[in-house]
């Protein structure tokens, strides 16, 4: 399912890392990448030059901090808006998984300051693995699926299984938020599949992979609890479906598809406390 990666470098931030922790996947391992570093234009031609020899370094110093085997990896110095060349190569090298650094803005100061993690959520279809500067990442063992009945769920719930059913001792988390819009949250209980509908079926697809599951429930704001479980169990990656609900004729003006999206995701890119794998289905 995930064949081939765009790591988007930008010098800062932690996405080399998770690159690195996902290659030592068995379900990763044979995974082409291609490496990313946009040159912004300059408004003259010795700062270009300069700015050419900056990405050029950078993008060597990922290649070599990544450590792969030469025919698995190849790396893309581009001039331009690093928004709009992001989704270009996605399209273009037909990208399974783009993993980007994320400085976690929420969305109306994502909007202000041109956060290109927020602009390429928005604008692509394809699964975006977000990376905080503010995060550790660590070694996946532990992954966590916010389910419910929905397509884009499921889609969460097959990545999931695609990334775990090799690794001995790997465990996933299935979590149902039921809504509570008041301040009032539940406790995060901890049950057995066949107390919730949707939540069982996840567990015997789980189960044709042998991969081993914990079922937890609590109610309140689904952002908020969603991420707050995913601290409380320490999870290493959290899985997020985001339905595509961007009206047709929005997706043809970037201005207005960047004013919108789900909360629900929004709010959990900027909160969670591990990387954050957003899987959206087109409309």
């Amino acid at each position: 399912m995930i064949e081939r990666i765009l790591l988007a470098v930008s010098g800062l931030g932690h996405a080399e890392e998770m690159l690195k922790v996902l290659k030592e996947m068995p379900s990763i391992k044979s995974a082409k990448v291609t490496v990313l570093h946009v040159v912004p234009a300059q408004s003259t031609a010795a700062a270009m030059t300069d700015k050419w020899e900056e990405g050029g370094k950078i993008l060597a110093s990922a290649i070599q901090s990544l450590n792969l085997d030469p025919s698995q990896v190849s790396s893309i110095l581009r001039q331009g808006d690093p928004k709009d060349l992001v989704c270009q190569l996605a399209d273009e090298i037909d990208a399974d998984l783009i993993i980007m650094g994320s400085r976690g803005l929420k969305r109306l100061q994502s909007i202000l300051s041109n956060s290109v993690s927020q602009y390429v959520f928005q604008l692509s279809s394809r699964p975006m693995l977000l990376v905080k500067d503010d995060i550790y990442v660590k070694r996946i063992k532990r992954v966590m699926v916010a389910m419910d009945n929905s397509e884009p769920a499921k889609k969460c719930l097959s990545l999931a299984l695609f990334l775990l059913r090799d690794i001995p001792g790997s465990q996933l988390i299935l979590s149902n938020i039921t809504t509570d819009l008041r301040t009032k949250q539940s406790q995060v209980t901890e049950i057995t599949p066949d107390k919730n509908s949707n939540l069982a079926w996840a567990v015997a697809e789980a189960q044709k992979y042998g991969v081993q599951t914990r079922c937890f429930t609590s109610s309140g704001k689904p952002g908020e609890e969603i991420c707050r479980i995913a601290e409380e169990l320490n999870i290493d990656l959290l899985l997020l479906g985001s339905p595509d609900r961007r009206p047709s004729v929005a997706k043809s003006f970037v201005d207005i598809d960047r004013l919108i999206g789900a909360s629900l995701s929004d709010y959990v890119r900027v909160h969670a406390t591990c990387p954050v794998l957003l899987a959206r289905t087109v409309a």
